[in-house]
């Protein structure tokens, strides 16, 4: 296969699997109401965990960073280590983007490290103890993933993997993007903090 059709048939496949959307299943099959209608709108675990159903928010994680990680080891088996990058780019805009919702999806953290765990996992637990570190210090989870996404691209540069690297400044400038009214709120000491719940959505 030439590589151009390789790359983007791997760029497809990441989007397609990005862009399940685990938020809004496992919420409805528990019966809960429809998790865009509730705290930011989004479909990501961290509004799953403020309708107090931490079980759904656990498994709503899990689910948006598993399938980054299963776009770029499917695609590293299939098509090798740039086939892998591409499936992890479309893998997080498939959960940025997904056709299935008229393209508003998650804000990307998520799955952001299940990709990061597919191309370099420990990048990923570096990763994880930034979120924590800076998740217990403030209790902002918006925070915690600004910070633990922009520290990606420099700690892989500085680990000799270049590609990976590019690809993670381009991931982390679209998470970021994605949380410009997270940003708003923080600079404005509004933003919610990890534990609360709320029950309706903010104006668009």
């Amino acid at each position: 296969m030439d590589l151009l059709p390789a790359l983007l048939a791997a760029l497809a496949f990441g989007y397609l699997l990005g862009s399940i959307p685990f938020g809004l299943i496992v919420t409805r099959l528990a019966g809960t109401q429809d998790i865009r209608a509730i705290g930011s709108g989004n479909i990501g675990a961290t509004n799953v965990l403020r309708t107090g159903r931490k079980g759904l928010a656990v498994v709503t994680l899990l689910g948006d960073a598993l399938k980054g990680t299963a776009a770029v080891l499917i695609a590293d088996a299939l098509g090798g280590r740039d086939a892998a990058l591409m499936a992890g780019l479309g893998a997080v805009l498939g959960h940025l983007f997904p056709v299935w919702l008229g393209f508003k999806g998650g804000k990307g953290v998520a799955t952001f490290i299940g990709v990061l765990i597919g191309v370099s996992w420990p990048a990923a637990l570096a990763f994880g103890a930034v979120w924590i570190a800076v998740a217990a210090v403030t209790r902002y989870s918006s925070l915690s993933g600004l910070v633990a996404s922009g520290a990606m691209p420099p700690l892989l540069w500085l680990m000799g993997d270049g590609k990976a690297a590019l690809l993670f400044l381009l991931l982390a400038a679209l998470v970021w993007m994605k949380h410009r009214g997270n940003i708003a709120r923080l600079l404005a000491g509004t933003e919610e903090k990890l534990g609360k719940t709320a029950k309706a959505a903010p104006p668009a």
